[in-house]
């Protein structure tokens, strides 16, 4: 049986996220001869956020900033940092629990004024 585009039905969805996660929804259809169920999975990601930081610190003098990293989604995060730039150092991964805020540890040491 194949069903040309005169057969077809919009079932408008609007989902309105309020973070970024997972989320799985069931749609229940019934008519008097027939049930379907449809399983509906939406995953939502947040905007890309860029950030600018000013350290100001005596040369040869370590400063660390702690970074806030808030996770609102439905899992755990698993997070590898990439650092560009001489004198910055942190962990090369941080783990974040759901519904959890962890600091990453950025810290900046320069080897001269700049």
């Amino acid at each position: 049986l194949f069903l040309d585009q005169s057969d077809a039905v919009e079932l408008p969805i609007k989902f309105i996220p309020q973070y970024a996660g997972c989320y799985h929804c069931q749609i229940l259809l019934k008519s008097s001869c027939d049930v379907r169920v449809y399983e509906i999975e939406c995953v939502v990601n947040t905007d890309r956020a860029e950030a600018e930081l000013e350290f100001l610190t005596p040369a040869y003098q370590a400063v660390i900033q702690d970074i806030p990293i808030s996770n609102m989604s439905s899992q755990n995060w698993q997070l590898e940092a990439i650092l560009e730039g001489q004198g910055f150092y942190g962990p090369p991964v941080i783990n974040v629990g759901l519904g959890e805020t962890a600091l990453y540890p950025l810290m900046f040491k320069p080897i001269a004024e700049c």
